[in-house]
């Protein structure tokens, strides 16, 4: 579909950032060196041969835009060109955001090329940014991309942990609903902290009408101030009430009561944004084959966001050995072996075990599934 555009943009194998070449790609004004009597069909052919369009896709695009020689998007073609982007990307930036090719790339694209090397962005970043939202391009730099830069870094300690948020969701810019739901959310007590982690966890969130999700958090019983809002908050909201409502009844099929799985949520929200497998996964192991009560889980549903393999099950088939041998009482917490790093847990629950540490050690692995 590209292969006119791939054979005409030969990457530069050390791309130039931030300054415009003095000189146009030479290749890109060969096929296209005259002028049309009909500006449209000029612009329709240039889409097809040049930029590998389609003729639907070219049709419509010819419909808003109108050139009547190729110097123009040349130029913009060589712009992406010598700042490192391939040719799938600068058809997919022309795809989002055609209007581009009848700009002037020094005045709207540079300074924003600019601004995000000024911010620490490395290439591969500005690349990454513009090829996930083309869009980006578009906006003002000074009405919405330092406006919403600076609101982000507000709450973060540096601007590449700011620059980090834009690039993971450069939809913020442009979204008016990101700076309203940011005042809201101080406005009803949340602190810098809790607005923090939902920038840094899943950006995309503020990109949404929060105050009836807001509400309901309120409703539920959590605390504003504390950090298990905005985990509350995040799970309601990232989470469709159909998908919400079958992981509840995922849990009610292993015997959760209503108030069980509130208690549960109040303890750590975080758990229902597990997927429902791991939901059934956790319990499966831990009712079925350890033959263990769920009220554990209820008490610390951390465990359903730790790793199976990796730590429930060859922890737990340690902990299970352990209690069988009477070496750890009955009444000890099934819930602290789980939270504590590996190396922690190796000397408290198999190397202090002298006579049994070979034993404790296969069944660790076997739990890896290294055995």
């Amino acid at each position: 579909m590209n292969s006119i555009l791939r054979h005409r943009l030969r990457l530069s194998p050390t791309p130039i950032l931030y300054s415009f070449p003095k000189s146009l790609f030479p290749q890109t004004s060969l096929l296209f060196s005259t002028t049309t009597s009909d500006p449209r069909t000029f612009t329709l052919s240039y889409l097809i041969n040049t930029c590998g369009f389609s003729h639907e896709v070219a049709l419509k695009l010819s419909k808003r835009l109108r050139f009547e020689t190729a110097q123009k998007p040349d130029s913009i073609i060589s712009f992406f060109q010598t700042h490192g982007f391939s040719v799938s990307q600068i058809y997919r930036i022309f795809s989002q955001a055609p209007d581009l090719m009848l700009c002037d790339p020094t005045k709207r694209l540079l300074p924003k090329f600019q601004f995000l090397a000024s911010k620490g962005a490395t290439p591969s970043d500005t690349i990454l940014t513009i090829s996930k939202s083309p869009r980006f391009l578009r906006y003002s730099l000074n009405n919405h991309i330092i406006p919403i830069f600076e609101l982000i870094r507000t709450f973060l300690p540096s601007d590449l942990r700011a620059l980090a948020v834009l690039i993971a969701c450069p939809n913020f810019i442009g979204d008016s609903r990101v700076a309203s739901n940011v005042q809201m959310l101080l406005d009803a007590g949340l602190t810098h902290s809790a607005i923090r982690y939902l920038l840094c966890s899943r950006p995309s969130v503020l990109c949404s009408d929060l105050r009836n999700v807001v509400e309901e958090v309120k409703l539920l019983g959590f605390d504003p101030l504390k950090l298990s809002f905005a985990l509350a908050l995040l799970a309601k909201r990232a989470i469709s009430k159909p998908l919400w409502d079958a992981k509840v009844e995922a849990l009610k099929k292993w015997g959760w009561s209503e108030d069980e799985i509130f208690v549960a949520f109040r303890n750590q929200p975080n758990m229902m944004l597990r997927s429902r497998e791991k939901l059934n996964a956790v319990l499966e192991f831990w009712v079925d084959r350890l033959g263990w009560d769920h009220s554990a889980l209820i008490a610390s549903p951390t465990l359903f966001s730790y790793s199976l393999e990796k730590r429930v099950v060859p922890r737990a088939l340690v902990v299970q050995y352990l209690l069988s041998k009477g070496l750890v009482k009955k009444g000890a917490s099934l819930v602290t072996p789980f939270g504590m790093s590996d190396e922690m847990f190796l000397r408290k629950y198999v190397k202090r075990y002298k006579e049994e540490t070979p034993r404790l050690l296969e069944l660790y692995q076997e739990g890896q599934g290294t055995c």
